[in-house]
């Protein structure tokens, strides 16, 4: 799985701010090696032999550390580790301590390459191999074992830290967009949502009218009305899914408003609403109070006898509260269907965990001799 995908394929700007501090390190550490190689007695061909090889370490070190999305696969970086446990070994026999430096680069390689349980360790045995070579003789130097051991350590140590922190920073960055996405599709999700609200409760309208005319043998005067009063919501109907699917929409709480009580009027229930003046709300405890308001209306569509209906909203000093409130219980020896969540979209249940998640309390169930939904949700 790649880790840090990050868009236009280039690493964001906090790995690109690390990596380019690692490649100060270790280019300038090269750099150093270079120069004391070069200043020593050798002879030509042991110095261009070993100018050759710093030449060529960039490319595997940074082949090594390079963040995604240019982090090479892990056998890859494998194979790497080896030829760069060759280039750092194999030269110490003839640069002896002008060659230590790079024990630190192989060490920190080590911890970025391996597992956690076994890069540990054998980054220490990297790190003890400089004064076990010394103590053996096979490095030629005045450095006291303590000081190649240290200078070793805080090399990897400093390798490790700054290549993982690229890591972690295009890790963050990958994380933000799968965000993003899960937010885009949670949008979706809700307009998808919106869509059945608004279209199933209409027809539901539409069927018990088409029904009531069909019942009552009605005269061909009011089948003709009720015929209007059906294609009138079908237009609002398609006027809402057009406002709905269009991403630029912006419908005030008021505006919801309006559309039940037409809604609830048409399918002949008395509605009463009542609003705060001048009021406009939006962002998350908008979208909130419209899914609650969209779904208990269609549950009294849908799953009540109710002759009236009454939805409520009141400001407080720091929170907001909607009510729904009908009669659909209005001889009070029956307690009203509970709504079908499994057939009508999310359901109450549902909408309690986005309430719940914005840091409010949803309510629902009878009261006296009526059926209400209530939800109060936290201001700024």
């Amino acid at each position: 799985m790649r880790s840090g995908a990050v868009e236009g394929g280039t690493a964001p700007p906090g790995a690109r701010v690390a990596f380019g501090t690692l490649v100060v390190l270790v280019l300038g550490s090269l750099v150093l090696v270079a120069l004391d190689v070069a200043s020593s007695s050798l002879g030509r061909r042991a110095m261009a032999t070993g100018l050759i090889v710093l030449v060529l370490m960039p490319a595997v070190l940074f082949g090594q550390y390079a963040p995604p999305p240019y982090r090479l696969p892990h056998r890859s970086r494998w194979v790497l580790l080896l030829v760069q446990a060759a280039l750092t070994y194999l030269p110490l026999v003839l640069f002896h301590h002008r060659w230590l430096s790079l024990l630190g680069f192989l060490a920190g390689a080590v911890l970025l390459t391996l597992p956690p349980t076994s890069s540990l360790p054998l980054a220490l045995l990297v790190g003890a191999s400089g004064p076990l070579l010394i103590h053996t003789g096979v490095i030629d130097t005045d450095r006291g074992s303590l000081t190649v051991l240290l200078s070793t350590m805080i090399t990897a140590s400093t390798v490790f830290a700054v290549a993982h922190l690229a890591l972690l920073s295009a890790r963050l960055h990958g994380s933000r967009e799968q965000t993003a996405r899960l937010a885009e599709q949670r949008t979706r999700a809700r307009m998808r949502q919106d869509l059945h609200d608004f279209v199933g409760t209409s027809l539901v309208v539409i069927v018990t009218r088409g029904e009531t005319v069909l019942r009552a043998d009605a005269p061909e005067t009011s089948a003709r009305a009720v015929l209007a009063e059906v294609v009138a919501l079908a237009r609002r109907t398609q006027e809402e899914v057009r406002r709905i699917s269009s991403p630029e929409a912006a419908v005030s709480l008021a505006d919801e408003f309006g559309y039940v009580q037409r809604l609830l009027t048409a399918s002949g229930i008395a509605v009463r609403t009542s609003l705060p003046p001048h009021f406009r709300l939006e962002g998350a405890v908008a979208d909130c109070l419209r899914s609650v308001l969209h779904e208990a209306v269609g549950n009294v569509l849908e799953h009540s006898r109710a002759g009236f209906c009454e939805i409520e909203l009141r400001t407080g000093a720091d929170h907001i509260r909607l009510t729904v409130r009908n009669d659909g219980v209005a001889d009070g020896s029956a307690p009203p269907r509970p709504p079908a969540s499994g057939g009508r979209g999310t359901g109450l249940t549902g909408l309690k965990g986005h309430v719940v998640a914005l840091g409010g309390t949803l309510c629902a169930g009878p009261e006296e001799r009526e059926f209400s939904v209530a939800a109060v949700l936290p201001l700024g």
